[in-house]
């Protein structure tokens, strides 16, 4: 069995190259406008939103350093796939919902009150003022 060119074939390859050559003069275009930008800046930095980073970081991420380094972008291929890796460290951070370790703290009133016993009593020990602490409350 032969493969032969069919001429639905041969069209949808012309329309390929053609949507491939338009994309291609985009992104040439987007890069010139954006090197343009960056030489009006100067050395002013970039200030962008926490949203903003996160757009680039993503799309960046997705496209990958090889491409990044060809395409011309306003922070460094570097500095979005560190936007990203903070991304997903970020992500699996649960250190909000982590349990105390160890002995609950002492309430402020009984902090207080030893301070007390203690300046008031210097030759009082621990076992003393924590008898009289018993005997308080």
């Amino acid at each position: 069995m032969q493969f032969m060119l069919q001429p639905c074939h041969i069209l949808l390859a012309i329309l390929i190259g053609w949507a491939n050559e338009r994309q291609q003069r985009i992104i040439e275009f987007q890069n010139d406008q954006i090197e343009a930008l960056l030489v009006k800046l100067g050395k002013k930095r970039v200030l962008l939103t926490d949203d903003q980073r996160r757009v680039l970081a993503v799309k960046g991420h997705a496209l990958g350093r090889k491409t990044l380094l060809e395409l011309t972008t306003i922070v460094t291929p570097d500095t979005i796939l560190r936007w990203h890796r903070e991304l997903v460290a970020k992500k699996w951070d649960h250190t909000d919902q982590r349990k105390a370790v160890g002995r609950p703290r002492l309430r402020q009133v009984i902090v207080d009150s030893i301070l007390r016993f203690a300046q008031e009593n210097p030759t009082w020990g621990y076992d003393r003022i924590q008898g009289a602490l018993a005997n308080v409350g």
